[in-house]
């Protein structure tokens, strides 16, 4: 008795620290979110910096690569930064949870212009005046080199090797010299064009002693010696005296890699998008749906179900916990994926519960029914989520943006919701049952599942799908030939207009959201509304799809009329979309890789793809739905559509496992019968999943604000068809391919 005691005590203290932890260990901020936290634009806005191209006629290409470039640049930052073009020669990054502009500029640097140049020689000639100036303080000599030509000279005479164009990317590492011992390096790799041009450098400086000086914002950065002829285009340069040194180093270089040269010419601190309303109502509508699931939980599963709860808590005070202690971001694409990972983690419970019901109806003792429960449960619970898993693994590792961040909101769910499914829901129930909880009516019973006809009524279930899908692909069609845009897409797509203004007054967030915004509704004609409030001013930015001269003007009157705000005060520029093409590319690749990982790792387990097709199947209605409803298409819509595809693979495995599991148990019963009964068996384990991770997206949908409910709505449309899919189409089209092959045969 007092080892179960014990027991209870040391969980009674595990919840108290991580309760602790959660709410007074961060403490809280004015907005309600926990301190430790860093919320993303969206949510709790940043730091904008706005950097303007120098020269008169700066190529649109080259401006359109810096911003990409910066973009990548500005993920080393945080992986929820935004890059866009403003006007026709500015480019604006806004990175997530920093206040001070500061930080930011000596993190990502002041983009300046960058040259590797050679050394001619030591006869005199050099391309640096006096060879070295030197400055002595008694016990130490530091050398400066200093150009005695300007770089047009210099380029004239062929001195100028790279630009900063040639460069790829440079960071800081560290390698083993001829002694054992480990010194820094800044590793340079640099693009094909770039590699060639120091293949041919770097032999004439090896064969002659030279140097090649990069030389970045007037200053050169380091002078290295080349000690060897490099043809592959990567270079190490050594001789660093820390690691500070090289990474300080290697940010010069990434900064001064860019096809324009660029000055700063404004940064400012930003509110967030979606307003200070966002922050309460996820908080609000994540704390009540948990409480509805714990209900629920308790009600169907009694005593697993108030293991499951506990558990369900401690999951989720150990994600948010991980999230702060790994700096990540919290974004609206975040809450997909801890949607997701919740969904995951109810999901894993019942699975083990519905076996474990199984087991007490065959006659089971209570305790021989967990460990056969738990046991048989591993290969969907583990399938499902590694396959998820290795899609988050693969979108953090190729995805930009909020691609990247959703992945490791998911990749921590996933992991964290497997340990308390697997773990602490089993030390609970063996926890409680040591206490007396050894009643098999406190478990539930299930002695006979009633096996329904599903592969009888498959046409049915076809023909309803091809509807739907039908549906979709027309209002597409209709809507681009009426010049609509097949779809709604958003400004993070295609770009629109900034408008800046600077009222007479500081207005609240409130204020903004409930009066300001209303009259630029009703003044444009168009509800794509997003507003920045800039902190230590008066001065506000709306963002709009692109406004004609007619909108711009009606614009200008209404705050001039209304609002008194002096004309010059109105700043209006056209701005690109957040996600620009490349991040689109990016995007695409990411999730092509994903998908044909999962498709490997479900060949390799299940030796067989076929059921795969029926993820196209949820794909292609959710997409028609964004179509139909005009729901805006945007940044969050990339991460919606992962979390549907996640959530479609897990149901599907826990079918797909059970009919691997009858084949080999019932012999050579008819196929139908098999996937019946499967699909039959499993059914409970579907509707409860697909219950209570929609009760959280509803409880989302109804609390939340406008460009919540946009995000929501979709992914209640795709949890519904997975559900769906996963019971009434993807049994059935397996075996409608199953029985074609062995046709064929």
């Amino acid at each position: 008795m007092a080892k179960k005691i014990l027991k209870s005590l040391a969980w009674v203290a595990v919840i108290a620290f991580l309760v602790y932890t959660v709410i007074f260990g961060w403490g809280s901020t004015k907005d309600g979110s926990m301190s430790g936290i860093k919320l993303g634009l969206d949510l709790a806005g940043g730091v904008s910096i706005t950097y303007e191209a120098v020269g008169d006629n700066v190529d649109s290409q080259d401006l359109k690569d810096a911003t990409y470039i910066l973009q990548k640049r500005a993920e080393g930052y945080t992986p929820d930064a935004e890059v866009y073009q403003e006007g026709s020669n500015r480019i604006t990054i806004e990175i997530p949870g920093v206040t001070d502009a500061n930080e930011v500029l000596s993190q990502m640097g002041k983009p300046g212009e960058l040259y590797f140049i050679t050394q001619k020689g030591s006869d005199g000639n050099d391309n640096y005046t006096g060879a070295l100036a030197l400055t002595a303080d008694g016990q130490s000599i530091e050398y400066k080199y200093t150009l005695n030509k300007t770089i047009e000279e210099l380029e004239a005479d062929g001195c100028i090797l790279l630009t900063g164009a040639d460069v790829k990317n440079a960071s800081a590492g560290s390698q083993q010299t001829s002694t054992g011992s480990r010194e820094f390096v800044v590793e340079l790799n640099l693009y094909d064009e770039g590699a060639k041009k120091f293949a041919d450098a770097t032999q004439t400086a090896y064969e002659n002693g030279y140097t090649i000086g990069i030389y970045y914002d007037n200053e050169f950065i380091s002078v290295p010696k080349v000690s060897a002829h490099i043809t592959d285009g990567n270079a190490v340069i050594n001789g660093m005296s820390d690691y500070q040194t090289a990474d300080n180093i290697a940010s010069t270089i990434r900064i001064g890699a860019l096809p324009v040269k660029l000055e700063e010419v404004r940064s400012q601190v930003v509110g967030a998008k979606l307003g200070q309303d966002a922050i309460h109502t996820s908080l609000l509508a994540g704390a009540i749906g948990l409480a509805v699931i714990v209900l629920f939980m308790i009600i169907v599963y009694r005593i697993p179900g108030l293991a499951a709860s506990i558990a369900l808590c401690i999951y989720t005070m150990l994600v948010l916990i991980i999230i702060n202690v790994a700096g990540l971001t919290f974004t609206l694409p975040g809450i997909a994926g801890i949607i997701l990972s919740i969904g995951m983690a109810v999901d894993a419970n019942v699975i083990i519960f519905e076996r474990i019901k199984e087991e007490l109806g065959t006659g089971k003792t209570v305790q021989s029914a967990m460990k056969i429960g738990f046991n048989k449960a591993f290969s969907a619970i583990f399938d499902g989520n590694i396959t998820t898993l290795i899609a988050a693994f693969v979108l953090g590792l190729k995805g930009s943006g909020a691609v990247k961040g959703f992945a490791y909101t998911l990749a921590i769910g996933i992991i964290v919701s497997m340990f308390t499914a697997l773990v602490i829901t089993r030390l609970l129930l063996k926890l409680f049952y040591d206490f007396g909880a050894k009643n098999e009516q406190l478990y539930g019973v299930i002695k006979d599942t009633k096996t329904f006809n599903f592969i009888g009524k498959k046409n049915i279930f076809f023909c309803i799908s091809a509807a739907l899908i039908l549906i979709g692909i027309v209002t597409v069609s209709v809507n681009g030939a009426r010049g609509k845009g097949m779809f709604n897409y958003g400004l993070d797509f295609k770009g629109g207009t900034s408008t800046t203004v600077t009222f007479n007054q500081d207005y609240s967030q409130s204020e903004i959201e409930s009066t300001i915004i209303p009259d630029i509704v009703s003044a444009i004609g168009d509800s794509t509304v997003q507003q920045q409030k800039v902190q230590g001013g008066n001065d506000v930015v709306f963002k709009t799809n692109n406004l004609t001269i007619e909108q711009r003007e009606a614009l200008e009157k209404l705050f001039t009329s209304k609002y008194g705000v002096e004309q010059s005060s109105i700043l209006t520029e056209n701005i690109s979309g957040a996600v620009s093409n490349e991040m689109k590319t990016d995007a695409v690749v990411a999730v092509i890789i994903a998908t044909v990982c999962m498709l490997l790792y479900i060949w390799f387990r299940f030796k067989d793809i076929r059921f795969v097709l029926a993820l196209l199947h949820d794909v292609l209605v959710v997409v028609g739905f964004y179509a139909v409803a005009r729901i805006t298409l945007g940044n969050t819509f990339i991460a919606c559509m992962l979390t549907i595809v996640g959530y479609s693979i897990n149901a599907t495995i826990v079918i797909f496992d059970r009919i691997r599991e009858n084949l080999g148990q019932m012999g050579k019963a008819d196929l139908a019968e098999i996937v019946n009964a499967s699909i039959s068996q499993t059914m409970r384990r579907s509707v409860y999943t697909t219950l209570t991770t929609f009760i959280m997206v509803v409880i989302l949908f109804i609390l939340g604000v406008s460009a919540i409910r946009e995000f929501a709505a979709p992914l209640m449309v795709g949890i519904i068809c997975g559900g769906y899919s996963s019971v009434c189409i993807t049994g059935a089209l397996w075996y409608v391919l199953k029985k074609g092959v062995k046709k064929n045969k």
